[in-house]
């Protein structure tokens, strides 16, 4: 870790049907700060507010109140475009349902947001293709998401998640949807981008064995930070099973 605040985040309140009976305060009062190049986990059951946190983080959502800063920039400062452009090169998202393009090759998925970008067709192709060979996909570039398992759909993700080498990786119960040995090869993934690239990642899960496998683990529970402690990983072998099979 270099020591750098990437995200910083201050008595960050989230409400909403603001003004009206049904009003719902969702987030109450969250204080955070990750590190550039820390792996953290946000753990919490259903409905504890992780999601809507990570909202939030990804800016895909704004507060109701409070301030949020990712690498030093205000983000309820910024206008829809210059929120799009964040998402698009600063980012990278990974879900548990994988969101791919149903009309797209894996390939096409992987060059969706170089194209967003602005990169060039040929320099597009030839990072796509680097992208899908690093997460054992390169033999499947010309399929077609319904051609591919569950495993594989969700490493076509991470390597479009990483099309544009964002700083920052959130992954919203990226194994939820997978078998644990599918899942194995999926966190073992999240391992070298963290290891190998420096990446800084944040986790979302309801899976404390997951969440054992990172730096630090922040608990949410009803809409608070429970607790916030540096942990030191546990972290099981690498999955041998072939990729291919996955």
């Amino acid at each position: 870790m270099s020591g750098k605040s990437v995200i910083e985040m201050t008595d960050i309140v989230k409400t909403y049907y603001l003004g009206t009976p049904n009003e719902l305060e969702i987030l109450h009062g969250i204080n955070l700060s990750v590190q550039e190049g820390e792996f953290v986990s946000i753990v919490g059951p259903s409905g504890s507010g992780k999601s809507t946190l990570m909202n939030i983080i990804g800016a895909l959502d704004h507060q109701t109140s409070g301030e949020y800063t990712l690498d030093g920039v205000p983000m309820r400062q910024m206008g829809s475009y210059k929120l799009s452009q964040i998402r698009n090169r600063k980012i990278g998202f990974v879900f548990q349902t994988f969101n791919l393009i149903p009309r797209s090759t894996a390939q096409g998925n992987v060059e969706l947001p170089m194209l967003y970008a602005g990169v060039s067709r040929r320099e597009r192709a030839r990072r796509a293709a680097q992208l899908l060979e690093m997460v054992g996909m390169g033999e499947r570039a010309r399929h077609m998401p319904n051609e591919l398992s569950g495993g594989q759909k969700q490493r076509v993700a991470i390597a479009r998640a990483m099309a544009n080498d964002p700083a920052i990786l959130l992954a919203d119960e990226p194994t939820g949807a997978l078998d644990s040995a599918t899942g194995r090869m999926v966190m073992d993934i999240f391992h070298r981008l963290h290891e190998e690239q420096g990446k800084t990642i944040l986790l979302i899960t309801h899976n404390n064995e997951l969440a054992l496998e990172t730096e630090r683990i922040i608990t949410i529970r009803d809409g608070r930070i429970h607790s916030d402690c540096p942990n030191t990983p546990i972290r099981p072998e690498p999955e041998e099973a072939r990729y291919e099979s996955a």
